[in-house]
């Protein structure tokens, strides 16, 4: 075997996987002869109608699909898939009304709950009637605050079936950063938590959610959830109410699902807030639908009663991504918490893997930060934990390093797809995902998705051939399903042409820095713009500005994403008043500052002291030449730059590197 292939599907793994029955559907219904994946990848992308309609029948989606699939095709932004489709996304993740398990429940190692596809389908009627008896309606919003409990699957499907639509924050958000964002989309309901575990410690959230209902005009009702305490007191909390007292007053009973319009609003995301507030990213639900029967099915060979794990929060796009899952029969492992809980064996971490083994685990999703630091711990799951029905692990937040790669097949499963995948917010969902019918080869995304016209662009817009070696921009050549309705609060779509479409003319342009292989994978090797990714997490460099900017002391910050360790660690430099020097006082005040209005992931792991911030000539600072230096990188359109002589400033901290 080529050293660089770790891992290949055997024969039989190869005819039972649902790609294989995809290929032959396809085969049989357009006379196609795919001899490849990649003579179906493009054909998926020659011809969308037929490849799109073939995975609608496929995955078996519940709706009328019409008899129109692409109307303006050539137009990006402007395409209209499915324009006389009516379907509902929460009708279809609740097709089962059986009593296996539809999700399970671990909060750390403290709480353990458990619903049946029966049991989630009557809790999600009740509060669905709770929802249209407080006034909620199609385009209502409804907002959440939550952990991630069972009770945000089933408050999303309830408001989902109403046509209503929904956004969710991690309750380890700071005031400032919900109201950023809830504050933009005014919505009429939230549903918070009254605190949640963290590595074994309780976290209080209740004066947060006092302050957030309190400054959220629009807010009619606070819907406050029980997980610490099972009767939290809500009477400092304008228009709250518990709960389990929302819902009592419903018996469960069929639900009445709206058919709706393909890009009718189902979820509202958030960007990561880099030049300004967070920007609000609307996706629809048969777009959202389709992409994850694909990813799920096509990709990750999901099957009914599987078992679906992915580590993430409610503020994190790879919640929705897991939630899907109900939509192809599985079974929902959800986990709330520290991930470095010890368990069973004592190692940090190992919670995750008795989970895998308790719950039969099929498919394992964490991010690359996490399988990088049980590398670094020498855990070694494979000596103890069994993880029998373990056949794949996802990877996704942040390049996963080769040696992350061979860390998993030598310690945690030989036999094993680990499938590196990578897309965003933006699209909730990948652009480059694992294959069940491919081998895997060390340091690379297995293949670009089906349907998605994946290519990458070097400066001048013409694109690189796989196989050259060469890096440049991932763009997207041709509409998908998945692509954003719009932005909120963007009448004339000049924001979301302006962050996708602006550097080349009807083309997605995703802001990342890549390569395809000669194996028509793909190598990531991080954001092309500005954007900070600690861990995997996306943060918005002016989520951290209108923090630190704050203090008195400090006139001027610029921060950025430093490449470190096979990861991106956050480097703040701070302009301070005159005579004034960055000393521990002042440092624990910045860092404090951070932490108790935006989340523990945006503190920066260097703060250090400049006596200027470069700008160009229109007053913007900037960011990407600071990066540039930081990294040995040369410095583009230096002339454009009202102070260059700033930037020696930061020439001269490059020993932070070390």
């Amino acid at each position: 075997m080529d050293p660089a292939v770790l891992w290949r599907p055997s024969a039989e793994r190869i005819a039972a996987a649902r790609l294989s029955a995809f290929i032959t559907a396809v085969h049989r219904r357009w006379q196609l002869d795919c001899p490849d994946y990649a003579s179906l990848w493009r054909w998926s992308v020659a011809q969308p109608e037929a490849f799109w309609t073939s995975l609608w029948e496929q995955c078996g989606v519940i709706g009328e699909r019409g008899p129109i699939v692409l109307e303006e095709g050539e137009r990006m932004p402007g395409a209209r898939w499915f324009p006389q489709a009516r379907l509902n996304y929460a009708e279809n993740l609740l097709r089962r009304h059986d009593h296996a398990d539809a999700l399970v429940f671990w909060g750390e190692d403290k709480i353990r709950r458990r619903l049946s596809h029966a049991e989630l389908y009557a809790q999600v009627s009740r509060c669905a009637q709770a929802l249209q008896a407080a006034g909620i309606g199609q385009g209502d919003r409804v907002a959440a605050y939550l952990p991630n409990l069972p009770e945000a699957l089933i408050a999303m499907l309830a408001t989902t079936s109403l046509g209503a639509i929904w956004s969710s924050a991690s309750p380890d958000f700071g005031v400032q950063g919900v109201l950023d964002r809830f504050g933009q989309i005014e919505p009429k309901i939230l549903l918070c938590v009254d605190g949640y575990w963290y590595n074994g410690k309780p976290v209080d959230c209740m004066a947060k959610n006092a302050e957030i209902a309190a400054q959220i005009d629009s807010i009619a009702r606070t819907v406050v959830v029980s997980y610490l305490d099972d009767s939290p007191v809500v009477a400092t909390i304008r228009n709250g109410v518990r709960y389990a007292d929302f819902i009592a007053p419903f018996a469960a009973d069929e639900i009445a699902f709206a058919p709706l319009p393909f890009a009718h609003p189902l979820f509202i995301m958030f960007s990561s807030g880099t030049t300004g507030v967070p920007k609000c990213i609307v996706h629809g639900h048969g777009g959202a639908l389709l992409q994850h029967l694909k990813e799920h099915q096509l990709h990750g060979d999901l099957k009914q009663d599987d078992r679906l794990f992915y580590f993430t929060t409610c503020g994190w796009m790879m919640w929705n991504w897991l939630v899907s899952g109900l939509a192809s029969g599985a079974t929902l492992l959800l986990y709330d918490g520290s991930p470095f809980i010890p368990g069973a064996s004592g190692q940090p971490g190992a919670i995750l893997f008795d989970y895998a083994d308790a719950e039969r685990m099929t498919h394992f999703g964490t991010s690359a930060k996490f399988i990088d630091a049980l590398a670094k711990t020498g855990f070694k799951p494979r000596e103890t934990h069994r993880l029998e029905t373990l056949r794949t692990m996802f990877s996704t937040g942040s390049p996963l390093a080769p040696e992350s790669f061979d860390y998993v097949y030598r310690e945690i499963k030989a036999d094993l797809l680990l499938a590196s995948i990578s897309g965003g917010t933006d699209i909730l969902s990948c652009f480059a995902l694992g294959n069940p019918i491919l081998p895997v080869f060390r340091g690379e995304l297995q293949c670009r998705g089906l349907g998605m016209a994946v290519a990458v662009f070097d400066d001048d817009g013409q694109p690189i051939p796989a196989g050259r070696g060469e890096r440049g921009e991932l763009v997207c050549t041709a509409p998908f399903p998945a692509m954003p309705i719009g932005f909120w609060n963007d009448p004339d779509g000049a924001k979301y042409h302006a962050a996708y479409f602006d550097r080349f003319p009807n083309v997605w342009c995703h802001g990342d820095f890549v390569e395809l292989t000669a194996n028509e994978g793909m190598i990531i090797y991080g954001r092309s713009d500005a954007v900070l990714n600690p861990g995997g997490v996306r943060i918005g460099t002016a989520e951290i500005y209108r923090q630190v900017e704050q203090l008195p002391e400090v006139v001027e910050s610029l921060v950025i994403g430093q490449d470190w360790q096979h990861d991106v660690r956050i480097v703040l430099f701070v302009k301070l008043r005159e005579g004034l020097l960055l000393d521990e006082v002042l440092l624990d005040r910045i860092k404090q500052q951070i932490r108790h209005n935006t989340t523990p992931r945006h503190i920066p792991a260097k703060v250090l002291q400049v006596a200027d911030i470069p700008r160009t000539k229109s007053g913007k600072i900037v960011e990407l030449a600071v990066c540039n230096v930081v990294h040995g990188r040369p410095v583009k359109n230096i002339e454009a730059l009202a102070n260059p002589e700033a930037l020696e400033y930061f020439r001269e901290r490059v020993e932070l590197q070390s």
